[in-house]
């Protein structure tokens, strides 16, 4: 009875949490605050002038830029979930987040990545139909079939983060409250439950690294027989195929690299998780739309037309 009441409490403790955030030095956060305030108008600026894109260049009727274009959005989004408070925070001596607010940062870091690792897995399979069976590319890769697929990775991203959000809500917290991150991730916040959090975290960790490793896995698997297969084509198939698939392979590395360093591991914190976070919470989403646009002729050319149809538009009013 004794231990129910202590638990009751604990989790009654505490009502909000206090970030340290990147840095205690004044001077440095200023520099952040500047710097960190440019990368996220680049993320939402480059975003959504790729969603434009797709959208009004005809480009949408393609799998691959239907795709793209919700890789967008959930990069605005999951970026969004972060950037913002951590931005705000840079110029505040206290740096505090609500319990309740606490939990949906968690659900929202969460519920985005890992519809954005669905996604560019979707991605991969779509490029290796293109290139591996291109006679049935448009009877496989139907607009029903895209839309299941899409919905599939919102499903899936949902699933995760529910699970990982039901594992830390039912523990206890009871104070400290401090948090050495600049946002509420699943272990720094494991560290501040006053009970034991050895399953919670084997279950944490199972759920994030099966999802990131079983993905990676089959992102490896299918660029690999994609590069075999190029074998066939001819040289400006090859190349074409090349620099879609380059851009590809290129957000795959970035995005999974710091990920699998974070969740492929026991339930235990570094000093440098906060510079790795804000590799795949920030640049990975800031980087994505130049990936996408300097090394795609097509998605350029569109931009081009946009850009002239616009320009002829403006003339033709004056």
């Amino acid at each position: 009875m004794a231990s129910g009441t202590y638990l009751l409490e604990g989790v009654n403790n505490v009502t909000e949490f206090i970030f340290w955030g990147l840095s205690q030095n004044p001077e440095v956060e200023e520099v952040c605050f500047v710097l960190f305030s440019f990368f996220y108008m680049v993320i939402v600026l480059g975003n959504l002038l790729i969603m434009l894109t797709v959208c009004f260049g005809n480009l949408f009727r393609s799998p691959m830029y239907f795709f793209l274009n919700f890789l967008s959005f959930v990069d605005i989004c999951y970026s969004s979930v972060t950037a913002p408070k951590m931005i705000v925070d840079l110029l505040v001596k206290e740096k505090t987040i609500s319990y309740t607010g606490c939990m949906l940062q968690l659900f929202g870091v969460h519920f985005f990545g890992c519809t954005e690792i669905f996604i560019l897995t979707v991605m991969a399979y779509d490029r290796y139909v293109a290139i591996c069976k291109p006679l049935h590319y448009m009877t496989i890769m139907d607009r029903e079939r895209c839309n299941k697929m899409l919905l599939g990775t919102w499903v899936g991203g949902f699933l995760h983060s529910i699970i990982q959000v039901a594992l830390v809500v039912q523990l206890p917290f009871c104070g400290p409250n401090e948090i050495d991150h600049y946002f509420c991730d699943v272990h720094p916040v494991l560290k501040l439950a006053c009970t034991e959090t050895y399953i919670v975290g084997v279950v944490v960790t199972a759920n994030s690294g099966t999802i990131a490793l079983g993905s990676f896995v089959i992102l490896l698997i299918s660029y690999t027989v994609i590069l075999v297969s190029l074998r066939k084509q001819s040289a400006e198939g090859r190349r074409k195929a090349l620099s879609t698939c380059g851009s590809h392979i290129a957000v795959v590395i970035i995005f999974f690299g710091p990920c699998t360093f974070m969740y492929m591991r026991p339930d235990t914190t570094f000093s440098e998780d906060k510079m790795v976070a804000v590799f795949y919470t920030i640049i990975t989403p800031m980087l994505n739309p130049l990936i996408y646009t300097l090394r795609n002729a097509e998605v350029k050319n569109a931009m081009r037309k946009l850009w002239t149809r616009k320009v002829s538009w403006e003339t033709t009013r004056k």
